[in-house]
């Protein structure tokens, strides 16, 4: 299947990740990285190969390996610093949270327009996101009454799933809209989510091409890539 002979309507529920999907958070998110890793040499091409659509404890885990540093895990109670991989999460998620607060943020138009379609289409939906900022983010963006499913970090590490490129976070967000993977969409702009999308036998895994190349989604088991999710919606509905 190629993107000009999908159809939103052919299906029974879409699972969307949040950041880089629907709103811009992987800015965010990468800027708080950076700041997070600033003695460490980081550039943006770590955060896609190392962070990018990972949990955060596995995204600093992933990191520092890259490294050659191994620290102690630690407790998801550290207090944010260096001296732990979960001090250091915790640390990332301080300042992802006073930059979001400050700056606040917006659905991406053509998100925006497709959550719209699909709500009118009545087709279930929900997100699945590896971040715990989840549900913050989409009160910020004006989309917390839109999705009564959000399979987050916290309902993750609650239910002792396995992160993204595992499928488990997609597999429990279609069972909990009551669609069967055959019959569903995965919408990702990660490598490890198409990844998890590829893995839980979806109907269909739509990249969104946000930096990490169309090239690397396909080969992780991206359907199709596009550039906006603009680019699947009717022509009639195509902002000009």
């Amino acid at each position: 299947m190629d993107s000009a002979n999908f159809t939103w309507g052919d299906y029974d529920g879409i699972l969307f990740d949040l950041d880089g999907v629907i709103t811009p958070t992987a800015e965010i998110h990468e800027h708080a990285w950076g700041e997070l890793f600033a003695s460490y040499d980081y550039s943006e091409s770590d955060y896609l190969t190392y962070i990018d659509g990972k949990p955060r404890y596995d995204g600093v885990r992933s990191f520092l390996a890259s490294r050659n540093i191994t620290l102690p895990d630690g407790s998801p109670d550290d207090a944010p610093g260096d001296a732990t991989v979960c001090a250091m999460g915790n640390q990332k998620n301080a300042l992802f949270n006073h930059v979001l607060k400050r700056d606040g943020i917006a659905a991406y138009p053509g998100s925006q327009a497709t959550l719209d379609l699909v709500a009118n289409l009545g087709i279930r939906s929900a997100i699945v996101s590896s971040s715990k900022n989840a549900v913050p983010v989409l009160a910020a963006a004006g989309l917390a009454d839109r999705f009564e499913v959000v399979i987050d970090g916290i309902v993750s590490a609650d239910l002792g799933l396995n992160g993204k490129p595992a499928p488990d976070g997609y597999l429990l967000g279609a069972e909990r809209i009551g669609t069967s993977p055959s019959r569903t969409v995965v919408v990702e702009d990660a490598v490890s989510g198409v990844a998890a999308g590829a893995n839980g036998n979806f109907a269909v895994t739509i990249g969104v091409d946000r930096g990490a190349g169309p090239e690397a989604l396909l080969e992780h088991g991206a359907t199709f890539v596009v550039n906006d999710l603009a680019e699947l919606l009717p022509s009639d509905q195509v902002a000009h």
